[in-house]
Formats: structure tokens, C-alpha cells, sequence
């Protein structure tokens, strides 16, 4: 019998279909490749992107649009938002509107156009989640942002229009409101337990065990309770913290993340070779200090499904694979 679940922060419902439920081999993967041909995120072509805003040499944070770059940070050269400008908000009647004024940078992930995120040594994955950091940083300092949103489209299915492994950020002069809401559930549920809700979701997930895809000393991998697609991942510190920035400063922090997230993509890999997928981040406001209430995560969602009428209409999400059983899959997939 199909079930429904409750998200304990959004509150939103998803259905898993039982009746509709599948194997990793049954899922049709589309081509995960967009189209090739130039690639202006290699070496030697520095030229054809807008100047470098970060990028590390031999682990040193340069500037300089020079060769011998590790990972490097350039503006979106077709932005969606632009960075030039004042917010100019105003009222038209009951509508409200204001200049699409933003930041829109590209993380070019790694020098070697064939490198895959999920296959970067430790070490250099670290950098990457270094350059989101520091990136957080330099934005937050820009009183007309509220907000910074971190993602990577992996593959054409999931939006990704360069082959050249990449993530995005996008800064923004007002809260999402997806996120907004993630913010007020997880207020909602502090107010009421006087506990952060990852936080027992965390002990939850530990204590059950059905839902833990991967974990060390310092982050934890688990399939949510309520996943909007096969194979959803949630990728959380184990310590609160609710800004991504202030805890992710020490080295071993970096390494023990990347470590986490190359292990939970190399499972994912493992039983869906070329998946496409997306995951962001979700951390605190700009300059909203630390929240007793909100805990950052990454969350990883593949594109195995499709959003239609019902979806659109209903805000309900179809998944035909129970969590658990996602789990189980992710688990055997290195383990054997």
C-alpha cells in the first residue's frame, strides 16, 4: 500500500509508492553529458571567462587569471543577477519589485575537463568546499545581500550546461523562501522541544540505523525520513552549528567533509553510474549570527523523477522508493 510521510521541518508530504517500486538498474538514466566542444573552464582558456575572483595555486588563494590554478571562482558570464547597481525596491499598487541586483559565480572545480566531483582526491575536494567558504565570507560583507545560495547541477537532466565540472553560487537581496520556510519549521519545533529538530533527527538516525547511508567522527550521511526522490541524501555536521562559515574554519573540518561527500556520491556512482543530480547548501542568513534553531546540511537530490501535473498542482512529491530501502542499496554498494 503507497504511504504518506510527513517532512518533521517543512511539513510537506511525499508519497512513496510501493506499487511503483524499483531496483538502481530499472531507473532510465538519460545521457548525462551536455554538449562538448570548447570549453572555456580549462586551462588556457582563462581569457574567454570574466576575471578570477579567488582561485588557489599550490594551495594559496591567488588572483591573477594566470595558468596552474587548483580551483578557481569567476563571475557568470550571463548572470542571473547582476552586481552592479542599487536594490531601487518599490511598490506598483499591491505589487512589490526591485532591481535584479545579485552576484552569480562559477566554482570551476578542478583544472582536468574529465574529472568528476565525486572521483577529486580528499585534498582538492577540500578546496573546493574552502572556495564556497571563503566565498560566503567576501559576499557577506555586501549590506545590499541576504542571502547566498550554493548548488551544483550535475549532468543535462539536472540542468547542467557545461560539462566542465562546476557548482554555481548566486547571492541574493531577499531570503528564498524555501528557505524561509525551513528557517520557521525548525524555529517552530525549538520553540516547542527547546531542542534543534537535525539535531534529534541526528540522534534519531544513529540510534535506528535504517537510514544511514555513511558517517564519521565530525559529519553523517542519512536518507531523510520524507525524500522527494530515490536516493535523496542529507549530508549534516553532527556538532550544531547553524552557519556553514564558522564551521567549516579548521582544516580537518574541510577534509572530514569532503571525505563524507566524495564517499556519499561514490555510493550514489556505484548504484546509478551517471546519475544526474543536483545538491545545495543550506546554511544561515547573511549576518544573522548563530541559530539555536537551524543546523547547515548539503542536500543532495538525483533526478530520477519527473514533476508533473499532479506535483505542480499539489506540492505533493511521487516517490516510488521507499528511504530504507534506498539506504540499503547505498550501504551495499562499497560495503558489498
Amino acid at each position: 500500500m503507497p504511504q504518506l510521510r510527513r517532512d518533521p521541518v517543512l511539513g510537506r508530504w511525499i508519497i512513496i509508492s510501493r506499487e511503483r517500486r524499483k531496483r538502481p538498474t530499472d531507473f532510465v538514466i538519460e545521457e548525462a553529458k551536455v554538449l562538448g566542444g570548447f570549453c572555456p573552464l580549462c586551462p588556457g582558456n582563462e581569457s574567454f571567462t570574466p576575471p578570477e575572483v579567488l582561485a588557489y595555486r599550490n594551495g594559496t588563494a591567488t588572483l591573477g587569471d594566470g595558468p596552474d590554478w587548483q580551483v578557481r571562482v569567476v563571475p557568470n558570464k550571463y548572470p542571473a543577477l547582476m552586481i552592479e547597481g542599487d536594490l531601487g525596491k518599490e511598490a506598483e499598487g499591491l505589487y512589490d519589485r526591485m532591481n535584479g541586483i545579485g552576484a552569480h559565480e562559477v566554482i570551476v572545480e578542478c583544472p582536468d575537463h574529465h574529472d568528476m566531483f565525486w572521483s577529486l582526491p580528499t585534498e582538492h575536494l577540500a578546496l573546493v568546499f574552502r572556495a564556497y567558504r571563503d566565498r560566503l565570507k567576501d559576499l557577506e560583507r555586501d549590506p545590499r545581500f541576504r542571502y547566498v545560495m550554493i548548488f551544483k547541477n550535475y549532468g543535462k537532466a539536472a540542468g547542467a550546461s557545461l560539462e566542465h565540472s562546476h557548482s554555481q553560487l548566486i547571492a541574493l537581496p531577499v531570503l528564498p523562501r524555501m528557505l524561509v520556510s525551513e528557517f520557521d519549521g525548525a524555529e517552530s519545533y525549538f520553540r516547542y522541544k527547546d531542542r534543534c529538530i537535525f539535531c534529534d533527527i541526528i540522534r534519531q538516525e544513529l540510534q535506528q540505523n535504517t537510514r544511514v547511508v555513511c558517517v564519521n567522527d565530525h559529519f553523517i550521511t542519512i536518507s531523510p525520513f520524507a525524500p522527494r526522490t530515490p536516493f535523496e541524501m542529507w549530508i549534516l555536521p553532527r556538532q550544531h552549528a547553524s552557519g556553514y562559515c564558522a564551521h567549516t574554519q579548521s582544516q580537518e573540518m574541510l577534509t572530514a567533509l569532503a571525505q563524507i561527500f566524495s564517499e556519499s556520491l561514490n555510493r550514489l556512482e556505484k548504484c546509478i553510474p551517471n546519475v544526474p543530480y543536483n545538491f545545495v547548501l543550506h546554511t544561515q542568513p547573511l549576518r544573522s549570527g548563530e541559530m539555536e534553531h537551524f543546523h547547515w546540511h548539503f542536500e543532495i537530490v538525483p533526478k530520477l523523477t519527473s514533476i508533473a501535473g499532479f506535483e505542480w498542482g499539489s506540492g505533493f512529491y511521487i516517490n516510488p522508493m521507499p528511504p530504507e530501502e534506498a539506504t540499503k542499496y547505498l550501504r551495499e554498494s562499497l560495503d558489498g
